[in-house]
């Protein structure tokens, strides 16, 4: 398709809020190769992370770019304007060539009755369609597809709005499109997310990943919260209304799921990795404040200075939990009883903070609420400019094996590779 840039079968977003880890991450995704998984990056930051730490999108192209001529990558890669809107996206334009349309506000808001009569009209194959491995079967009807077009034809038709602008701006240069309706409050249906796929396809986007909402809590930092069982089933069927979708509409054919706030959700990745292998999807996995964390992991193990800046950082956080919390209200559970206090962790030694702040489930020192709180406080270490970035740099060796090692045990491994050691990789064909 014209203006569209094709998105590898495997591909992880890997956000890097400081963009001082770029290398890291590319090695993380060197050492998955290595072991036959192709897996590509997609440096993705958006534009509320750029307002708190006062980047731009022009930063996260120059270190992609740099890292990628310093490691020799030769494969794809890409840059990410993350949850953009038709008032957000101008910035990216220039610099990004991966754009994810959320319309999360527009979800719900009733389409008018003339719009969802020609859609049901237009798409009358709808009604009385088979879904497969759908369990218990699934036939829809004439009711759900109007009750779904009404809820979300609104948003698709913002989702056109935001493509056909970034397609006139960018004037003939190439992009990937992914639609993100994630954020809202209920998961969507199969018959849901086949209505959305008939519509993108009526709005001509060429949507190559799709972010939907599923079951349970995708807290930041933490692991998933909710039946895995349900949410395997959730996935599959899922990706069985895509395999549909992209084999009746002008969808591409490498239209694939997107996990948003994936990082850290060990609890469901056998589950994904399943469904995968039995069905040789694709998959498109976000990970991005992950790596702010190995930062912290990374100055922490260093001791000394750095380990007094992460203790500054926690600080800060705690006073101002509040306001660091508000954003991101949907997406944490801290309890502010289980936060230990800052004079408690002042007498922390680098063991003990590590402790309580790595992803680890089977440490009994894990501390869930201090890693969502840290998840959040990345404004604490914006606001200290310089001497965080020279912390960065003076702890260059632990930060950098801390970003790879958790891209690559704790995300790479678990997903993209068929056994946990490593020997035997997805097909990336």
């Amino acid at each position: 398709m014209a203006n569209t840039l094709r998105l590898e079968k495997y591909s992880i977003g890997v956000g890097d809020r400081f963009a001082r880890e770029a290398e890291a991450q590319l090695r993380a995704c060197q050492l998955a190769v290595a072991q036959g998984a192709d897996v590509i990056p997609v440096w993705n930051k958006s534009n509320r992370e750029h307002l708190i730490i006062g980047s731009d999108p022009a930063t996260a192209r120059v270190t992609a770019d740099r890292a990628v001529r310093a490691l020799g990558w030769d494969k794809p890669y890409h840059v990410d304007a993350d949850h953009i809107r038709l008032e957000t996206v101008d910035r990216f334009i220039p610099h990004a060539d991966f754009f994810t349309i959320d319309v999360a506000d527009w979800i719900g808001r009733p389409a008018e009755a003339s719009a969802i009569r020609s859609f049901v009209q237009r798409h009358s194959e709808l009604a009385g369609t088979e879904i497969p491995e759908i369990d218990p079967p699934l036939r829809t009807t004439v009711g759900q597809v109007k009750l779904a077009a009404a809820k979300y034809l609104l948003a698709v038709r913002e989702a056109g709005r935001i493509h056909r602008h970034i397609t006139r701006a960018r004037a003939g240069q190439a992009f990937i499109t992914e639609v993100s309706m994630d954020e809202t409050e209920l998961p969507q249906a199969p018959v849901e997310l086949l209505v959305i796929l008939a519509a993108l396809a009526d709005e001509g986007i060429p949507v190559q990943a799709i972010a939907p909402k599923f079951t349970g809590r995708f807290n930041k930092g933490v692991d998933y919260a909710g039946d895995v069982e349900r949410f395997e089933k959730e996935f599959r069927e899922d990706l069985s209304v895509i395999a549909l979708a992209t084999a009746r509409y002008a969808l591409p054919p490498n239209l694939k799921l997107s996990v948003h706030s994936g990082s850290d959700k060990f609890s469901i990745y056998p589950a994904i990795r399943r469904s995968l292998e039995k069905t040789g999807a694709g998959l498109h996995l976000k990970t991005a404040g992950t790596t702010w964390l190995a930062e912290l992991i990374g100055l922490a193990e260093s001791g000394g200075a750095g380990l007094d800046l992460v203790k500054d950082v926690y600080a800060a956080a705690l006073a101002r939990r509040m306001e660091f919390c508000e954003p991101y209200a949907a997406v944490i559970d801290i309890d502010p009883a289980l936060l230990p206090g800052a004079e408690t962790v002042r007498l922390w030694d680098a063991e003990q903070f590590v402790s309580a702040l790595r992803h680890d489930n089977a440490n009994p020192h894990y501390n869930p609420h201090l890693r969502q709180l840290l998840h959040v406080g990345f404004k604490a270490a914006a606001a200290m400019g310089t001497r965080y970035l020279d912390a960065l740099e003076m702890c260059r060796d632990s930060v950098a094996r801390n970003v790879t090692d958790n891209l690559f045990h704790q995300h790479l491994r678990p997903v993209f590779l068929f056994s946990e050691n490593g020997r035997r990789a997805m097909n990336p064909a």
